[in-house]
């Protein structure tokens, strides 16, 4: 099983964004040495709890203060901007860490849907041409200067070798999309507890070979909180469950809450199944457990690929909490 990690720069309560952005740069280096295999960083707008706004500048900078690990993005959300330009900032970090950037691309908003108009000038994504613009970016990325809609346009710098690409979502028309296109596909369960292991069956099912892919390449996504005890890990885990509700319910946030707000939170019966659905987004428990839950995902999935994303209100504790996945995935 190959271990990945998908970083949103949250914010804890009392904390600043600068605050979160060194705590990305600090677990990139750290996942690097516990052995991770990827390392990528997500795009959320107008967000006051996730600092992870331009995850391109962020990948340079930690493509730098990094050596071996493979950093990418989960994921550049494309109908916001321009595939030539897209294909140019992978370019440029492919160029800057040769064989170790993953340019992972989605179409959610990433954001309310001001900021949706805000990015494309006061007008509405077009979601419907997703399909064509992921075409338009693999052949800038592949350097095929007479396929595109400006032929003998090159997407520079011209370097020797080409970002991975691959396809992000939470649903199974993106599992198709991806299968039609030939490109690797990460299903982000931490989004969408339901339906995953079947959209991803119909992903290897229906998957056509490209010159980009061979066969079928795949990975999960997990909301992921391992602690010395399953005791511990429900503890540090409330967090999230209630920064989650507040963010369902449009409540006002000041970043991420500790555990001891989250006890403190008198829960209605709805509020309380609302967290209970919400926990098939989750892996909770000792290393024990988490390593448990992680071969069955592995086997639902059929991948050997997982990602971790973690959010957690101490950021000691979620290192600790990467620490003890590695270990237990490793034994």
């Amino acid at each position: 099983m190959k271990l990945s990690i998908l970083d949103q720069s949250p914010i804890s309560e009392g904390t600043t964004a600068e605050e979160a952005l060194a705590e990305t740069v600090k677990l990139a280096r750290h996942a690097e040495k516990l052995g991770y295999e990827r390392f990528w960083v997500s795009e959320h707008h107008d967000a006051s709890t996730l600092a992870g706004s331009s995850p391109e500048v962020l990948m340079a900078y930690l493509a730098a203060k990094t050596e071996t690990i493979r950093i990418g993005s989960g994921g550049v959300m494309l109908p916001h901007y321009s595939p030539y330009k897209v294909a140019e900032n992978f370019r440029v970090l492919e160029g800057l860490a040769p064989g170790r950037i993953d340019a992972g691309i989605g179409r959610a908003p990433g954001g309310m849907p001001i900021a949706s108009l805000a990015l494309n000038r006061g007008e509405y994504r077009q979601v419907d041409r997703f399909s064509e613009q992921v075409d338009e970016l693999l052949t800038y990325l592949a350097g095929d200067e007479e396929s595109g809609p400006y032929p003998g346009l090159k997407a520079t710098p011209l370097v020797q070798t080409v970002p991975d690409v691959w396809m992000l979502g939470s649903s199974g028309s993106s599992a198709m999309l991806a299968a039609q296109k030939g490109l690797p596909y990460t299903f982000a369960q931490f989004i969408n507890g339901d339906g995953g292991p079947d959209y991803m069956a119909a992903y290897y099912s229906s998957f056509q070979p490209s010159c980009l892919l061979s066969k079928p390449k795949s990975m999960a996504a997990v909301f992921t909180i391992c602690a010395e005890t399953d005791e511990k890990a429900e503890h540090l885990a409330s967090s999230l469950d209630l920064s989650l509700l507040m963010t369902a319910q449009g409540m006002k946030s000041n970043g991420v809450p500790s555990p001891e707000q989250a006890a403190a939170y008198q829960y209605s019966k709805y509020e309380r199944q609302f967290i209970q659905e919400n926990r098939k987004r989750m892996v909770v428990g000792s290393p024990r457990r988490v390593r448990e839950q992680y071969e069955q995902i592995s086997e639902q999935y059929k991948t050997e690929n997982i990602m971790a994303v973690s959010i957690m209100y101490d950021f000691q504790d979620k290192l600790t909490s990467f620490e003890l996945l590695a270990e237990a995935i490793r034994t």
